[in-house]
């Protein structure tokens, strides 16, 4: 099943600590350098740039070097080179080809990837870019910025976001007796459903305990029930609140009463969705493109308000401008109308599964007119939570995936998953102030 951008697993976690050992913190060329550029497309002599993006399934490796020849055939000064990677074989790359000078003049990265490069020493400092650029914290989603900053300093450009939402089997829902119109938004309406679809011999919603997406299931709600996954220094983990025991407990909860089944295997519920075994799944953007779909009558809508407010996870990527040994002004340069260039040209990355990060391009009215499954995601958009941003935060990370896997599969009560993985990541996020500083 396609995951598009964000699914990385332990690879990239893996990869960026193996990273970490072989290049140290600072396997860039030193101190990030501040790269000035202007706001005007690039003049300067003829230059090559290589660009690094993980976007290797789906449309995306389709769209990808469409957008780079027209660009190409735009600019007669700058020719971009798409190499397109594996995520986790970026991560285990980039600190060596930085150190080397043979690193990508431009890259893009997952929110919670960009701390980690920065303290490594291997992005140039972009506020004067961002600012040269026009770009303000406003012409993204709210608090996007956020996650391409490190110490005080921006290091990422926002490019896309791909929030979590609800998927509907509406033939499932009419067998039961349920009005497709009236999809629950609540949790007394939720679990109304749920019961109804039991009554019906359906399982209404399968709950998995894996990244996809149980993970991202359990985050959403965790951040509903009023919690956050760690302080805000992230020096220590705090998805073991009495916040984060809800959100798991009415994971569990769901499966005990029988509105799921247990041991729900890897993809297993969109699975069942498209098979029309079950009514409901908690999943991402991204399955607007599955063509699996097509073999149901299927609409999709915010994840129900389950906690006490509004909220729901969503991952998101990042442009980055690479700090790489003796590095070539004038290629940052074109990187940064490239950049540009792509963010304003980027309507069409919605054909991929993933929403424009850019405000006036994903607000454009003729989006939704050309892809309007999308709405329902783009309406979640003021309440979305994007991914944690520290140093070596995917190691810590893994531990919620380990928690959410234990308490669904009844190996541990959601409170003593929670308290132990907590306790884990604890350890793991001081041994990366010891690696990273800061």
């Amino acid at each position: 099943m396609k995951k598009q951008s964000v699914r990385r697993g332990l690879a990239v976690a893996v990869a960026l600590g193996a990273s970490v050992a072989l290049a140290a913190c600072s396997s860039g060329s030193g101190a990030p350098q501040t790269a000035g550029v202007s706001g005007a497309d690039y003049s300067g002599p003829a230059v090559t740039i290589s660009f690094w993006n993980g976007w290797t399934g789906g449309a995306a490796p389709v769209l990808v070097p469409k957008l780079v020849d027209q660009f190409n055939k735009e600019h007669k000064n700058i020719v971009v080179k798409n190499n397109p990677l594996q995520w986790g074989d970026i991560a285990a790359k980039m600190p060596l080809a930085v150190k080397a000078g043979k690193g990508p003049d431009v890259a893009v990265a997952h929110g919670d990837d960009i701390a980690t490069y920065a303290a490594q020493g291997l992005l140039l400092k972009g506020d004067d870019i961002v600012k040269s650029l026009g770009y303000q914290a406003s012409d993204f989603p709210d608090g996007l910025m956020d996650a391409g900053n490190y110490g005080g300093t921006q290091y990422g450009i926002p490019w896309s976001v791909t929030p979590m939402g609800l998927y509907v089997n509406n033939d499932v829902l009419k067998a039961a007796g349920l009005d497709p119109a009236n999809i629950p938004t609540d949790k007394h309406s939720y679990m109304k459903a749920l019961a109804a679809l039991k009554t019906a011999g359906v399982q209404g919603e399968w709950v998995d305990g894996y990244v996809f997406t149980g993970t991202f299931e359990f985050e959403s709600l965790l951040w509903q029930f009023g919690g956050d996954l760690f302080n805000d220094g992230v020096t220590k983990a705090t998805f073991n609140s009495d916040a984060g025991v809800q959100a798991l407990t009415h994971m569990t909860d769901v499966i005990k009463a029988g509105y799921s089944p247990e041991n729900v295997a890897q993809d297993g519920n969109i699975n069942a969705l498209v098979s029309s075994k079950t009514a409901f799944n908690w999943n991402g953007v991204w399955q607007t493109t599955n063509t699996a779909l097509d073999k149901v009558d299927w609409t999709a809508t915010a994840v129900p308000q389950i906690g006490t407010e509004k909220a729901v996870w969503s991952s998101s990527t990042h442009w980055m401008f690479m700090n790489n040994k003796g590095q070539d002004k004038n290629k940052t340069a074109a990187a940064a109308t490239f950049v540009k260039w792509m963010n304003e040209h980027s309507s069409g990355w919605a054909e991929t599964g993933e929403l424009p990060a850019n405000n006036k391009v994903r607000n454009d009215p003729a989006l939704l007119e050309k892809y309007p499954n999308l709405k329902p995601f783009l309406d979640e958009l003021p309440y979305a939570h994007y991914e944690t941003s520290a140093p070596g935060i995917s190691n810590a990370m893994a531990t919620i995936t380990t928690a959410v896997n234990e308490a669904v599969l009844g190996k541990k009560t959601p409170k003593e998953a929670l308290d132990d993985a907590a306790a884990k990541a604890d350890q793991l996020l001081k041994q990366n102030k010891a690696q990273y500083g800061g």
